[in-house]
């Protein structure tokens, strides 16, 4: 590819990450480097060293490590059990076991909410034991519940990562420590696990990474001792309307996800091992033996309560009333009357998302392939510096990115604080990173020589294009505009900054509902999270057709 194809290609995608990510981030820096604050304050230093915000920095630094521990041990026997043994439906599980990663986390505080709250079932049978008010279960507002749906959200992490190396790794390596009398603890600790300490790193920062910045679970479930920098950002917003003390802490956070992403890397440079990995089908037993099923029941059973029973109850609580079980909360979503506590009907919210989704469809996807494209096609240092870049979107919390809307996008030319557009950007700036990461290793799929061979029987350039490059990009357009729908929808942390009250969308539209008194209204919120569950899920099985596999694979 020459460079100025390769400058045709990258022009908008650059232009956007500029104008929407990189001049709403300087803006908060600047803001938050900018003199006093009406928190009363009086400089930025005296922010960062004020008590309020070391213990809100302490708790967002201590319950991220211990989510990421808990995550990683819980997640690990899984890993072991897809790695090392075949069994009937493993392809299954592990397909299951990755979608309460791509739920929105909005729907997964709901999941927990509605199993270990008020009106959780559990509750509901110990009242029909030892009788009337007696309800026991209420873990919403601890950490606990915290801790739960954060290693439920990043389960799949490790499961992926770390079960992906895994079931690669010579199998033969431990079974000579094992003939030279190891026991099997030390032939894991001494063999397997210094080779899978890289993957074990790289699962570890991102899920300490998304649970630092947590912002839907903490918001949903957290009380007033379990609060984050994320929220603290969010409440010093909307609820002090103290700009300058939410710009500061921002930068608080930007600063301790940056020192967070240097020393993984150096991390992950210093763990390497090399190795030499083998294909699934050579490392992975053909079948497993009596011993191997019992230890696939052991892992498999209490995996599949603890990933389903949420998700199983989130419907059963949309579907329970007063009087039984039936529809009514699915019926008052399409009650124009029953919008009090969202300003608009229900079924307008949902309306929204959906629009919202489709137009960052169109826009991710152009984006995404746009820049997918000269990654693929363009390789050396310009590639692989654009590629980084794009990236940074992932790097910077979501609350940050509604935030930095709000006080950069707020003066003509670019006056658009007030425009429903605003949705629909922020979640294609969240999204496009997504996009290339899907669309990449489907054109880098695309053999050379079919082109060569095209060329040698006579077809012209712009026919070699269309016959053999369109079909894939065709395709990684169709993944790319799957993951930007299931982004979009969920999206949460930088929506509830931007959305107008009489715009909700799906997720904001249930953290109303969630905080609104009645059990109508807790119902509609199960409802409504069961839905976004459901065109969530749909997305993902769009993604998981077409998709490519392969070590650079989304």
């Amino acid at each position: 590819m020459s460079g100025r194809a390769a400058l045709l290609l990258g022009a908008l995608p650059l232009a956007f990450l500029l104008l929407f990510f990189v001049y709403p981030v300087a803006t908060i820096v600047g803001l938050g480097l900018g003199g006093a604050s009406g928190s009363g304050l009086a400089d930025p230093p005296a922010i960062w060293l004020d008590r309020r915000t070391i213990d809100v920095l302490w708790f967002t630094l201590w319950q991220a490590a211990a989510s990421t521990a808990l995550t990683i041990l819980a997640a690990l026997p899984g890993a072991y059990v897809l790695a090392r043994y075949a069994f009937r439906g493993k392809r299954l599980l592990r397909a299951a076991a990755t979608v309460p990663f791509v739920l929105p986390t909005v729907v997964v505080a709901s999941a927990f909410l509605a199993l270990l709250g008020p009106r959780s079932p559990l509750n509901d049978l110990a009242e029909s034991i030892l009788g009337p008010g007696q309800r026991p279960v209420r873990l919403d507002g601890s950490i606990w519940a915290i801790l739960l749906a954060h290693v439920f959200f990043d389960y799949a992490v490790v499961l992926r990562l770390v079960g992906g190396v895994w079931s690669q790794l010579d199998p033969r390596t431990e079974e000579a420590a094992r003939v030279l009398g190891a026991s099997p603890w030390r032939a894991f600790r001494e063999v397997t696990l210094p080779l899978l300490r890289p993957a074990l790193t790289s699962a570890a920062t991102i899920v300490f990474l998304f649970t630092f910045t947590s912002f839907g679970v903490i918001l949903v479930l957290g009380g007033r001792g379990t609060v984050t920098l994320e929220v603290e950002i969010y409440r010093a917003t909307a609820q002090l309307l103290d700009l300058r003390l939410a710009a500061a802490l921002a930068i608080v956070q930007m600063t301790a996800v940056g020192l967070l992403l240097i020393v993984s890397a150096r991390g992950a440079q210093r763990l390497a091992v090399e190795q030499r990995l083998r294909p699934d089908a050579e490392a992975a037993p053909s079948r497993a033996d009596r011993r191997g099923l019992f230890v696939i029941a052991l892992t498999v059973i209490p995996t599949a309560l603890f990933l389903g029973l949420p998700l199983a109850v989130l419907v059963e609580r949309s579907l329970a009333g007063s009087t039984g079980y039936g529809l009514h909360a699915y019926a008052a979503l399409l009650d124009e009357r029953a919008h009090r506590a969202l300003f608009v009907p229900p079924a307008e919210a949902i309306a929204n998302s959906l629009a919202f989704a489709a137009l960052t469809s169109v826009l991710a996807s152009v984006l995404g392939l746009l820049a997918g494209a000269l990654i693929a096609y363009r390789r050396g240092w310009l590639a692989t510096g654009f590629d980084a870049v794009l990236m940074l979107p992932l790097g910077t919390s979501a609350v940050t990115v509604g935030f930095g809307f709000i006080v950069a996008l707020d003066e003509p030319p670019l006056d658009l604080r007030t425009s429903p557009l605003l949705i629909p950007l922020a979640h294609t700036l969240v999204a496009v990173p997504f996009v290339v990461r899907a669309t990449v290793p489907l054109i880098r799929s695309i053999e050379p020589r079919l082109r060569e061979a095209a060329a040698v029987l006579g077809a012209a350039p712009r026919r070699v294009w269309r016959e053999i490059d369109l079909p894939v990009i065709s395709r990684a357009a169709l993944v790319g505009a799957g993951f930007a729908f299931a982004v979009s929808l969920g999206e949460f942390g930088a929506t509830l900054f931007i959305a107008r009250p009489d715009v909700p969308t799906v997720p904001v539209a249930i953290f109303r509902l969630l905080g609104q008194p009645g059990a109508l209204n807790f119902a509609q919120a199960m409802a409504m999270s069961t839905l976004l569950m459901l065109l969530t899920a749909a997305a993902v099985l769009l993604i998981e057709r077409w998709r490519a596999e392969g070590p650079s694979a989304f």
